[in-house]
């Protein structure tokens, strides 16, 4: 069994933080967006270093979606930035119509998605915002699981014509993917090979999957463990071909089981290969205000629960 260590606890944020100054420095075409939160969204040395090609909008998400398609029309790559909840929520119309009918290379940046959110509340932590996004003709959907790998999709969905949601998040979690990783969008990365169960995770399931993997394995069950970092596209070959080889699933994610990830891979096996599966995430349900470990805990957001899930799915057989 492969062991993964964690290299130190980083908040995702930070990841999408140095990615950003890294293209302000390679790629004179990215510019930055931002609504009043220049610090929540590590954006402090973008800022710094190219302040021509940054603009702070204030607290009018609308306006800056607006203005970032039509800073595409000239040519120019915008990242947007504030929380996943005004991100997505708040502007839903914004993006629908400017961004993603018109096919704007508009790269919408959101962080402080999920319960991880914490102590804000149920008004701020976003469940919902995968499915908004994903169910937009043309938009690519990107959850990535760490710091390594949220600045490496941050370096690469600049490369990537149209739109594009990045989803990341405020915590501290564990930092275990290559530091000198290359993201390829829609390919799906295998991180523990197995036979028994497959585990399809997203964000920050994919380190409680590994850690419910060790478990399992030391119960006697070999668990597939695989980080769907891009949720659409969705990877569909490496979902049916796990499947098909395990005869079970469990997918995991820090969102509404209702319209996230777990129903799209869903659709997939439905129409291919159809299997048992259980669902982590929220049940159609709101948050509430507690640190991001209570919270989890509370929902069923970690590795004890994927384990529960696991027992639960492998009786359906």
């Amino acid at each position: 069994m492969k062991k993964y260590t964690d290299s130190g606890k980083k908040d995702t944020r930070s990841g999408f933080g140095a990615g950003l100054d890294v293209l302000g420095e390679k790629n004179p075409k990215v510019v930055a967006l931002c609504a009043d939160l220049i610090g929540s969204l590590k954006m402090d040395n973008f800022v710094k270093n190219h302040p021509e090609r940054f603009f702070q909008i204030g607290i009018a998400e609308a306006n800056m979606i607006g203005i970032a398609a039509g800073l595409t029309i000239g040519g120019k790559i915008p990242f947007t930035g504030t929380f996943a909840n005004f991100s997505t929520g708040r502007v839903y119309d914004q993006i629908r119509q400017s961004v993603a009918y018109s096919g704007k290379n508009v790269k919408i940046c959101a962080s402080h998605a999920g319960l991880t959110l914490g102590e804000d509340g149920a008004t701020h932590q976003i469940l919902e915002d995968i499915g908004l996004m994903k169910m937009l003709p043309g938009m690519v959907v990107i959850n990535p699981c760490d710091y390594n790998q949220t600045k490496a999709a941050t370096i690469a969905i600049a490369d990537y014509e149209g739109p594009v949601y990045l989803r990341f998040g405020r915590p501290a979690v564990a930092n275990f993917t290559p530091e000198d990783q290359v993201f390829e969008i829609g390919k799906a990365l295998h991180l523990q090979e197995g036979s028994d169960v497959t585990i399809l995770a997203t964000g920050h399931l994919v380190w409680e999957s590994l850690l419910a993997a060790e478990q399992l394995h030391e119960k006697g069950i070999s668990a597939e463990v695989i980080n769907l970092h891009t949720i659409k596209p969705l990877d569909d070959e490496a979902i049916i071909a796990s499947v098909k080889k395990t005869g079970c699933v469990v997918t995991a994610e820090e969102h509404n089981i209702i319209g996230g990830l777990g129903e799209s891979v869903a659709r997939v096996l439905a129409l291919n290969h159809p299997a048992p599966q259980e669902f982590i995430g929220t049940n159609d349900t709101f948050g509430e205000s507690g640190t991001p470990a209570q919270l989890m805990e509370k929902y069923g957001l970690n590795a004890a629960a994927i384990v529960k899930a696991v027992g639960k799915v492998m009786k359906r057989k």
